[in-house]
């Protein structure tokens, strides 16, 4: 059973039951359209409360939703520890997602490389991720408004489709 979450305004996010229950808080607080307001940079924010919510059982035993989690709140630390530890396609799509955040592009063209076969890229090449690093890369800081939209997009667009392919 899914749930429709309303998430500031922007798309709804069709969340499998007890995930959107245990994000509802977080959601909440920090509605997508004001979560990672920043193309790059770590600027945590409602770390206690992620905590919190990570222990809920829907989450516990899901790195890569918690990967997800850290980085909708700017804690590109704690995303990374546990993106690097995932060794497949998805924790490669979100280790190259907190690189290209984090300003190491590079790095970040890496990890996409890795998670080039991924069921997400594959169905959503709108998304294209290389050359989303390379705008990024191109706005030398500047919080570009249909740049942070997109990197919102793909944030919720990957959340989903991870909490739907446990």
């Amino acid at each position: 059973m899914t749930s429709e979450v309303h998430n500031g305004g922007v798309a709804t996010m069709n969340l499998p039951e007890p995930i959107a229950t245990a994000c509802a808080p977080l959601f909440d607080v920090l509605p997508l359209d004001e979560a990672m307001p920043h193309l790059t940079g770590s600027h945590p924010q409602h770390t206690a409360l992620v905590e919190n919510i990570l222990s809920d059982p829907a989450l516990a035993a899901r790195p890569d939703l918690t990967a997800a989690l850290w980085l909708y709140a700017d804690d590109l630390d704690r995303s990374h520890t546990l993106s690097q530890s995932l060794e497949n396609p998805t924790g490669a799509y979100w280790h190259g997602i907190m690189h290209r955040r984090e300003g190491d592009f590079s790095n970040s063209h890496y990890w996409m490389r890795r998670c080039s076969e991924h069921p997400l890229r594959r169905a959503r090449p709108d998304l294209d991720a290389d050359t989303f690093i390379d705008e990024v890369a191109a706005s030398r800081g500047q919080e570009i408004p249909a740049l942070l939209a997109k990197q919102r997009e793909e944030w919720q667009a990957l959340f989903v489709w991870c909490a739907e392919n446990p």
